[in-house]
């Protein structure tokens, strides 16, 4: 079993078909899909899954933290299910590829106490950008 369906399954998250596919749909270590490429790779497994249907359990992921949504230069969002191991992303400028990276340090301790203007700081979210193997 998936780890994302695992997580699921401990919360007690009704998995009906539709939601199982999806959960499949999304497992890996570097899966970023678009909710479309989720919706074409879904209906492989079983065909009668609505687009609708794909973008509500993608959002009912994300609600309940499963899944985390990330948006890259205003591309399409894309859905990562690595909600549960803290890391950045690195993001081809050009074709979009987006891959986890789990860079040493913290980054909260990157930003001098003088730059964060009285905000207690909880999270930071790194983006690193670049151009992959396929596009360079």
């Amino acid at each position: 079993m998936s780890d994302l369906l695992e997580r699921l399954r401990e919360r007690g998250w009704r998995l009906t078909a539709q939601r199982r596919v999806v959960a499949e749909v999304l497992d890996g270590e570097h899966v970023h899909l678009t909710a479309d490429e989720v919706h074409a790779r879904a209906t492989e497994r079983l065909p009668e899954i609505s687009r609708a249907t794909v973008y509500n359990t993608l959002g009912e992921m994300v609600t309940i933290g499963e899944v985390i949504e990330v948006s890259t230069d205003g591309r399409a969002k894309r859905y990562d299910p690595n909600a549960h191991r803290p890391h950045q992303h690195l993001v081809c400028s050009r074709c979009g590829t987006v891959r986890d990276v789990h860079p040493q340090g913290d980054p909260l301790a990157a930003l001098p106490a003088g730059e964060r203007f009285g905000f207690a700081v909880s999270t930071a979210e790194v983006t690193y950008r670049g151009l992959c193997p396929d596009c360079s």
